[in-house]
Parts: structure tokens; sequence; C-alpha cells
């Protein structure tokens, strides 16, 4: 039987959400390694928001731009099935930035940012994103810029999805209170099983009256995964000194004219501060961050939401299901089914 490297490709710009039609199928003979590359097998990929700016060719994440028929950009977890590499050896578990397609030759650039998985306790569907760049992002960014402390009010958007649900907890290790922001009561009851002190249901209340009932002292760390009005509103609740963590903004990606802040001076007035943050940027703690992770999972401190769906033909629905606030946690997809 023929082997082949199947491939999710860029079929059409996406126009708003990501819809089926935007995704192109195809299958290619199996690449082989060549001197000084690894032939990979992909075991999981990672979904994220920013696939979406990919396929539209936009800059984000440092990735080459992509033409219609290109394999779409995305990270995963991978093993080595063969190698002409000095590095590494056949067997060897790596995550990097694989594409949606079942196997790669690669030389293991610098610009694919592989990096050898080392917890090989837990499900390698953790290393797709809790133990990769998800799980880098809300540790450096929460403990770096929003540099909290006990007893200070914490503010979470996007508190259901993958960085937010760890920022949550995070910020319950740190000893704040914390108050969650997501859409609708099932995904309000899952951060609040997390451990968040009070929910915010941003799809049936009054985000801003429920701020300023929540937080009568006022916000002391916003962590913005959503942008647009949330952020604005969290603008106006700032305690004196507070931090306000950028992070992400999907409110703000299929919109046809972006959001303006017209309250943006309001920082001057709590003497505050607004970091923007970008996850490659923190390589260089990558391995001691998720040691830490790693202990706080074995430890039951933290409980990281994974939402896997099954099939390498699921990606499209994956990425799709994103858009759609689907997902409670991080996402991916499992694509080596007997592993």
């Amino acid at each position: 039987m023929t082997l082949l490297n199947k491939q999710w490709c860029v079929g059409a710009r996406p126009e708003g959400k990501p819809k089926p039609s935007d995704f192109l199928y195809k299958e290619s003979p199996m690449p082989v390694a060549g001197e000084g590359e690894v032939l990979l097998e992909t075991l999981y990929l990672g979904i994220a928001p920013v696939m979406r700016m990919y396929m539209m060719n936009l800059p984000a994440g440092g990735e080459p731009p992509l033409d219609l028929g290109d394999v779409i950009h995305g990270r995963g977890v991978a093993r080595v099935m063969e190698s002409r590499h000095p590095d590494y050896s056949v067997g060897d578990i790596v995550q990097g930035q694989l594409g949606w397609q079942t196997h790669k030759v690669s030389k293991m650039t610098e610009r694919e940012r592989f990096l050898k998985v080392k917890h090989h306790e837990l499900s390698y569907a953790h290393s797709v994103r809790i133990l990769s760049m998800t799980g880098l992002t809300a540790y450096t960014s929460f403990f770096d810029q929003g540099s909290p402390r006990a007893g200070e009010t914490v503010v979470v958007s996007g508190a259901a999805g993958g960085v937010g649900h760890m920022v949550v907890q995070m910020a319950k290790i740190a000893g704040c209170h914390v108050i969650g922001i997501a859409g609708g009561a099932e995904k309000c009851a899952v951060v609040k099983r997390l451990g968040a002190d009070a929910m915010i249901d941003y799809k049936n209340d009054d985000v801003a009256a429920k701020i300023a009932e929540l937080c009568p002292d006022k916000i002391d760390i916003y962590y913005d995964n959503v942008g647009g009005e949330i952020l604005s509103t969290c603008l106006d609740n700032l305690a004196y000194n507070a931090r306000i963590v950028l992070c992400g903004s999907i409110s703000e990606y299929t919109r046809e004219e972006k959001f303006g802040l017209q309250n943006y001076a309001m920082l001057r007035r709590a003497n505050a501060t607004m970091h923007g943050y970008f996850v490659y940027n923190y390589l260089d703690q990558f391995d001691a961050c998720n040691a830490q992770l790693a202990e706080w999972i074995a430890t039951g401190q933290m409980k990281p939401l994974i939402d896997e769906l099954i099939g390498f033909d699921k990606m499209p629905e994956a990425l799709i299901g994103v858009y759609s606030g689907n997902n409670i946690g991080t996402r991916c997809v499992k694509v080596k089914l007997d592993e």
C-alpha cells in the first residue's frame, strides 16, 4: 500500500468566520528525508484563532505568507520516523511548526521552532498547547507582565478559552480574587469549577454593570483575550497602578471595521500600564515554564481543559468551531488514531 501525506490547504481567503469551502484537502506522495533532515509523523495538531489570519495571508506570528493551495500553518506534536539529522533520533517526540499535514520533512530550522517534548508522563495532547505556546503564553504574560500580588482583583476575558482558563487558575495560585468573563451558562459554570470567584456571562449579562458590582475596588489586573467593547469597559474600571495584559483580540478578528478605543486615556488617570505580548519573545523560559506547569498538573493545582477532536478530517471543523465559540479550554485534533 502506498503511503500518502494528507494535507489541509488554503482553499479560499475567509470572509468573516471560516467556512468549509475555505479549506482544500490534498494528498501527496510521502516525503523522503534528505541529508540533515528528519521525517516527522504528526500525532496531534493544535487549533488557534490565529490560523484564520494565516489563511487570509495576514502577517501573524512571524510565519511566511500563504498562497491559495498552500498547507495551512499550525503547530503540533510529532514523532521522528526517519532521521538523517545529527541532533534527532528515530522515536524522538517533538513539537513545532508542522502545518496541517500528517507528515513533514524538516531540517529542524530555528524558524520552525521545534522543541523536544520532555514530559512523557503526560498525554502528548498536553504538549500540543498546554505544555507548548498556550501554556507559555499564559504563564509568562500573567506573571511577567501582570505581576500579580495576593489579594488583588484579576479580571480574565475569554476565561473558558485555552489561555484564559489557565490564567484563571494561575491567578488563584497567586492568591488573587478572580472574576472570569465567558459566553454562556455552561462555560461560566466550567470556569467557576476551576476556581473563579465570580463569573460574568457576556452573552446574557450587562458586562459594565456586573464589573461595577463585582469590582467595588476596581480592577488590579485585566487579562485581555478579546479586545473590543470588553477591553473598553475594563479601562473604565481600573484601580490605581492597574496592569492590562493584551494577549488576544478575537472579538475583532472578523470585524470589517476595527474597534477603536476611545478611552485609552484612562490609563493616565489610574497610573496604569497596558502591555502587548508576543509568545515567541519568551522561548528562553520554555523549559522552566513547562516544569512548573507539569508540577501544578501533577499536584492537581492546575486542571487543564483539553477539547480534543479525533481524526485529521476534523481539522476544518475544529477551527470553524473556535470562531463559533464551541470550544471549552484549548482545542486540538488527534491525527494519529492508534497513538
